[in-house]
């Protein structure tokens, strides 16, 4: 038992990174979809303003989430954090209208592809190119300075 308890250790600790950010995706999922709902049953908000909060909601969730757990990023003081925050919303905003939009309505009324497929299509893609903006882009200056300071200390 100790032995599978350590491979799952291990396996955790190497793919880590991937690991919490799928479970940290369907949270942001959860987050998402629990906001709406209060949104438009309890406050009785308008479905497209409050899918529009929840978004907002979720982002928010999700930078905090992706930079604490995810990626582990350590920023110093509020103008990177600003900075980091701003890159991150952008991002989403970006792979919002290129796949969530673009891509979607692409593949169905010129390709013609069922939605529910042509949803989960561009669902994928939109989690690999937040995971790819994330990675690459948003958080990889603060990781790396994090990395130099380390080194010298």
């Amino acid at each position: 038992m100790e032995k599978m308890i350590n491979q799952i250790k291990t396996l955790y600790l190497k793919y880590k990174e991937i690991i919490n950010y799928i479970f940290f995706g369907g949270c942001t999922f959860v987050v998402n979809f629990v906001s709406y709902f209060i949104l438009t049953n309890f406050i009785n908000i308008d479905e497209v303003i409050s899918n529009m909060i929840a978004w907002v909601i979720s982002v928010l969730f999700a930078y905090i989430t992706n930079k604490l757990f995810v990626f582990e990023s350590k920023t110093e003081g509020f103008k990177a954090t600003l900075k980091e925050l701003v890159s991150f919303f952008l991002a989403r905003i970006v792979s919002g209208i290129l796949c969530d939009v673009g891509t979607f309505a692409l593949m169905i009324r010129v390709l013609h592809i069922n939605d529910i497929i042509a949803k989960i299509v561009t669902q994928i893609m939109v989690i690999i190119m937040n995971y790819v903006f994330s990675k690459l882009i948003i958080f990889k200056k603060s990781k790396e300075r994090t990395k130099e300071n380390e080194k010298s200390n």
